[in-house]
């Protein structure tokens, strides 16, 4: 009989081998980030997964939405928020920390959750973490929408242009955040803000890349969102 597979605990790895650490270009901000020591490998091994660990690092996207909530809070004060694809949880944590009513932060990604929770509970936030994909279906019951680093790739982009759609048919705005990836719709988006902020790579030589702000729009071409009717 073949040994049993060697699993690892997401959470306690999380901890024990991510340190803690301020995020780069968002102030007041810790997370659980990945180091050359870490050997998060093992853990992707131990699960069977691959691809790149995108939970574990800040991202140009994340990092320019949740320094723009920070630096206007009364964006999301009082709100509902979705935080969309929210991966370590950063924009989430900058929502919470801004006052908004709720958070709902949702990855699929178990490993993203764990680190989630964690985050949460270091930065002494409350946030509600959903492992749904809830770009499959009817937008939640929110005020509003917060997407960072959600248009890195052509399906993934459409995909989530068509829940941007339903949530405008809905009355929920979204913003965005994006260093400008070859995906992002841009003629659906209208600039709110820019900053410069650490992205993955850059912020490992020490520097910062250009990054954006953008409220979702309809779609001109048609005059309405997706799924509205009239």
């Amino acid at each position: 009989m073949p040994p049993a597979p060697h699993t690892v605990d997401p959470s306690r790895f999380i901890a024990e081998k991510l340190p803690l650490a301020a995020v780069p270009s968002v102030p007041g901000i810790r997370l659980h980030m990945a180091t050359p020591a870490s050997g998060l490998r093992r853990m992707l091994e131990a699960a069977g997964q691959l691809g790149s660990p995108y939970w574990a690092y800040p991202w140009a996207g994340g990092a320019v939405l949740a320094r723009f909530i920070l630096d206007r809070p009364q964006t999301v004060a009082g709100r509902r928020v979705l935080d969309l694809g929210s991966g370590s949880g950063l924009v989430a944590i900058a929502a919470a920390k801004a006052g908004a009513a709720s958070v709902i932060a949702a990855d699929p990604d178990r490993n993203a959750m764990a680190a989630l929770r964690l985050n949460a509970a270091a930065n002494d936030v409350e946030i509600e973490a959903s492992a749904r994909d809830v770009t499959a279906g009817s937008p939640p019951d929110v005020d509003m929408v917060l997407a960072g680093d959600v248009f890195y790739e052509a399906k993934l982009a459409a995909r989530v242009t068509a829940f941007l759609d339903r949530c405008l048919a809905a009355g929920i705005p979204a913003l965005v955040g994006d260093p400008g990836r070859a995906p992002l719709p841009r003629r659906r988006m209208r600039l709110l803000a820019e900053y410069a902020v650490a992205d993955f790579g850059a912020a490992a030589r020490g520097g910062e890349t250009p990054a954006f702000v953008f409220v979702f729009e309809p779609d001109a071409s048609t005059g309405k969102t997706a799924g509205a009717s009239g």
